[in-house]
């Protein structure tokens, strides 16, 4: 009796050994209702800059530091004065600086002081006007314009709008050739905007008084990474 039961035995143990081995585990299942579709989105709003900023140095010289930072000061004052009188808003100094100037020998020869300012001004047409006025009033070093828009955050806003279809257009033409229904969207992740960059355009360069400045067209873009559902 025992030797005809042992086979049996041994039989029924390598089939539940097979079987436990062959199940799918809790695993498989989790990969499999973790499906989905995620794709990248990218969209650019273009816009013409509607403000500009630049800055402003006087750069004297003087035998002595007080000389050469006294007539700095001097200068400094008038081109701060034509700056608000020529429409410039947020005024502030950005740098003071004062030096001797050696010459042969490492002999002193003179001392130079340097003062910037930058300004801003919201109407780009009238940024030549204050470039002109800041040059008449003593100011000797002229850095810009910074062009930017007034409403970036709106700008940039809109592009994530966009960004977001573009993101959805790209993930149904993926479930359509997979043939798959595309669902909600289950996560999104701003993929951070640039900033304004410039793009070529056809505007006419604005006339500014003799200093023309042209504005241009820039660009601002978002990009964002998109999950969809799928079924």
């Amino acid at each position: 009796m025992k030797t005809r039961i042992l086979p049996i035995v041994g039989l029924l143990t390598f089939v539940g050994v097979f079987a436990a081995i062959s199940l799918p585990g809790p695993a498989s299942s989790a990969a499999a209702d973790a499906g989905g579709i995620t794709v990248q989105g990218t969209a650019s709003v273009a816009a013409v800059p509607d403000r500009a900023e630049l800055s402003f140095g006087v750069e004297t010289q003087g035998q002595t530091a007080r000389a050469a930072l006294s007539a700095n000061a001097a200068e400094m004052r008038g081109v701060i004065a034509a700056l608000k009188t020529a429409g410039g808003t947020e005024v502030k100094t950005q740098s003071i600086s004062l030096s001797p100037r050696y010459g042969e020998q490492n002999a002193v020869q003179a001392f130079v002081a340097t003062n910037s300012v930058s300004a801003a001004i919201k109407e780009i047409g009238r940024a030549g006007v204050l470039i002109d006025a800041a040059v008449n009033a003593g100011a000797n070093q002229v850095y810009g314009p910074s062009l930017s828009r007034g409403d970036q955050d709106e700008l940039y806003r809109n592009a994530l709008e966009a960004a977001v279809a573009d993101a959805r257009a790209s993930a149904q033409a993926l479930a359509s050739a997979a043939n798959l229904s595309l669902g909600r969207i289950t996560a999104i992740v701003e993929g951070g905007g640039s900033a304004p960059q410039p793009f070529a355009a056809a505007d006419k360069a604005m006339e500014a008084g003799p200093t023309p400045i042209e504005p241009g067209t820039q660009q601002v873009t978002a990009v964002v990474s998109v999950t969809f559902s799928v079924s």
